[in-house]
């Protein structure tokens, strides 16, 4: 068995024991979740370990839920009533830490109506970051930047080495377990969403229509791409879309739902000006190997091709965001205006600090303009807003961190951490 890697949302499940009666923890396969819900956990029961189980939980579902707290259920999904035993059991306990849940598809609203609120805190956990698979040197704090700290940082990995890291992914089994070949991991992991997945949480596809629509988001990974022209792409020898428009939303809907695909939302601060904003949301898979294994992309063919690259890390780099702002309790939208100023990513905390990052793999020209970009943004602001901005800072593939005379941080994802 591989050693167990620290996830950063364990910090972040630990803490939401001390408060709620259960936690839900959720995410897409492989990402880990049973790993840590056994760290975290005295006793567990898995539901999908047998059919019988599953049953077991449905007409007896006090039989699974006995045992030293805080018990872990995994799959609890695979036994709906579960969600309304383990509330009347919180409630009958009176005390937190009681539960923890591990599901790798969101169930039907039907299945969850029944309030949650402080009783169940949702947790959800990806693909592992950059710091958490140990190849980032985590000198540079998003803390920290949230702090309006200076940074400073020199070395880490390289551009081929991001590069490496971005095809084989954040799962756990292939960043603990090398020598698998991540080609054939990923094929078969994506062969199996709509085979696997998909069906089994319910959601009826098309596995060819499916696979079809996953080729052409990975192609406009990291971009705000209508379900229009996605359905364009997902055309099958070119005798017209394979998914139409209203099946692309379906279809990326129940994408959602697994944890295989993460919109990134539009943000919406109060402008200085009439500027209208744009609210699409930019497309992001919850890992951006997912979208080199849909291209067939290598390490090689990526760092021959700088546009599809430049997408891919930003991709990367918004996953990690999301992983290290998660334990500030932090979220991640981007910004766009009909001016034609874009942003990548805007880290924004519950009490409204906020920080914004352009994402450039490097170049000093590229990192010129991309600041310019954001002192642009900041001085678009509505005076309020204005006041709550920490920092302004260019994510790039390179191998220093620094802050320009203009105030900008340079942060090499490289050296970034929580």
């Amino acid at each position: 068995m591989s050693a167990y890697r620290e996830r950063i949302a364990e910090h972040v499940i630990r803490d939401s024991l001390s408060t709620f009666g259960a936690v839900v923890i959720e995410g897409a396969r492989a990402v880990g979740k049973t790993t840590l819900g056994r760290q975290v956990t005295a006793s567990s029961v898995r539901l999908d370990s047998s059919p019988q189980l599953a049953e077991l939980a449905e007409v007896s579902p006090e039989a699974v839920l006995r045992g030293p707290p805080p018990r872990l259920v995994d799959e609890w999904q695979l036994a709906p009533s579960l969600w309304n035993a383990v509330r009347h059991e919180v409630d009958e306990r009176g005390t937190p830490g009681q539960f923890v849940l591990t599901g790798s598809a969101t169930p039907a609203d039907d299945v969850t109506r029944h309030s949650g609120a402080g009783r169940f805190r949702r947790v959800t956990l990806r693909p592992m970051a950059l710091a958490e698979s140990g190849e980032s040197t985590a000198t540079v704090s998003l803390r920290a930047l949230l702090d309006g700290e200076k940074v400073a940082g020199v070395g880490g990995p390289t551009v081929p080495e991001l590069v490496g890291s971005m095809v084989r992914g954040g799962w756990p089994a292939l960043v603990t377990q090398p020598t698998r070949s991540a080609a054939q991991y990923l094929g078969a992991y994506l062969d199996d969403i709509a085979r696997v997945d998909l069906p089994g949480a319910d959601l009826k596809v098309d596995p060819a229509r499916m696979r079809e629509l996953i080729r052409a988001l990975a192609r406009n990974v990291s971009t705000e791409a209508k379900a229009t022209l996605l359905a364009r792409e997902s055309g099958l020898d070119g005798n017209g879309p394979a998914v139409s428009a209203q099946s692309v939303r379906r279809y990326l809907d129940a994408l959602t739902r697994v944890f295989v695909v993460e919109p990134q939302p539009a943000w919406t601060p109060h402008l200085r000006s009439s500027v209208r904003l744009r609210v699409t949301p930019k497309w992001h898979f919850t890992d951006p190997s997912l979208a080199c294994a849909a291209l067939g992309a290598s390490d090689e063919a990526l760092l021959t091709d700088p546009e599809t690259l430049g997408l891919l890390f930003e991709s990367m780099c918004v996953r990690d965001l999301r992983v290290y702002g998660q334990v500030l309790d932090a979220s991640v939208c981007h910004y766009r205006d009909d001016a034609g100023l874009e942003v990548d990513a805007i880290v924004e905390l519950r009490d409204g600090r906020w920080a914004a990052f352009e994402i450039k793999l490097g170049g000093e020209r590229a990192i010129d303009r991309a600041a310019g970009n954001l002192r642009q943004l900041a001085r678009k602001v509505a005076p309020t807003r204005s006041a709550q901005l920490c920092s302004l800072a260019v994510l790039t593939g390179g191998a220093l961190s620094y802050t320009r005379s203009d105030g900008v941080n340079v942060v090499a994802l490289g050296h970034l951490g929580p």
